[in-house]
């Protein structure tokens, strides 16, 4: 198999891939608080070669030496964090996110947490009959509650019956009936300082992998008007994939893979001239 081949084939895969990712943002860019999916490719090794002497000629200026690359290759993928757009639902579950945070979430009884920006919460009742605040999935939302001392601790946010929720800019949650005011906690908000840890999985989460320490990738942080952090409630953040740029890079990436498919033919052709030529 000869280097053309092997460069073709290798590059036909890379852009397979990103063909996959494109599809994947623009299925998703009517889903809330989807982050689009980023890839990085980087070139795998290239060789310098040399001709032979005999390659030297009166007049001839192409040089001797030159570069023989293999292709490139998806080396990673990324959210990016870029705000969407905030759309009025005036619901006071509905709650989204202004600047660089995400919400936590508990996926499995174990206590695995995940990460999103997809505020479309509802209230549910847990095993001990709570009505708390979850995901439409039915994971609940990590808050900072306090405790019997009245020290902060992690935990479901309870809802008492007969009080409506109200959520304030800095995360605050107080329950609000006309007997008074309840303070509930707060929820909990987290910021990425690597994106590139966090992956994207099922029901629009973010995981971390097992393996990496968790505070490298998120540190939890208040909102207020210094990191420009705040929550809306009654609001959702739409996806930030732009339909327009997302067909613009697929049209480019299947024209390169066009040419990749078409190398290939190419270089398939000439291998089987030459067979034809050393039979004859």
């Amino acid at each position: 198999m000869n280097a053309s081949m092997i460069n073709a084939m290798v590059s036909m895969n890379a852009l397979q891939q990103k063909l996959d990712l494109i599809s994947d943002n623009i299925a998703n860019v009517n889903t809330v608080g989807y982050k689009k999916k980023e890839a990085t490719f980087e070139d795998l090794l290239n060789n310098a070669k040399r001709q032979p002497e005999a390659f030297t000629q009166p007049g001839r200026l192409s040089p001797l030496n030159f570069n023989q690359g293999w292709g490139a290759k998806m080396t990673m993928v990324q959210p990016n964090l870029t705000q969407g757009a905030m759309k009025a639902t005036d619901v006071s579950t509905d709650l989204a996110i202004e600047g660089n945070a995400l919400f936590e979430v508990v996926v499995d009884n174990a206590g695995n947490r995940a990460y999103t920006r997809n505020g479309a919460f509802q209230l549910t009742v847990n095993a001990n009959g709570d009505t708390i605040l979850a995901t439409e999935e039915g994971y609940p939302v990590v808050a900072m509650v306090p405790d019997e001392n009245g020290n902060m601790t992690e935990g479901n946010l309870v809802l008492p019956e007969g009080y409506d929720l109200k959520v304030n800019a800095d995360g605050s949650v107080l329950g609000v009936s006309s007997e008074g005011t309840l303070n509930l906690g707060s929820i909990k908000l987290l910021q990425a300082s690597r994106p590139a840890g966090l992956t994207a999985v099922a029901d629009n989460l973010f995981a971390i992998a097992e393996g990496i320490n968790v505070d490298d990738v998120v540190q939890q942080i208040v909102p207020n008007m210094d990191n420009r952090i705040a929550l809306r409630q009654g609001y959702l953040e739409q996806s930030n994939v732009e339909l327009t740029d997302e067909m613009t890079e697929l049209i480019s990436v299947q024209r390169a893979y066009q040419l990749a498919a078409r190398a290939l033919t190419s270089s398939d052709t000439m291998m089987g001239l030459a067979n034809t030529m050393r039979r004859s």
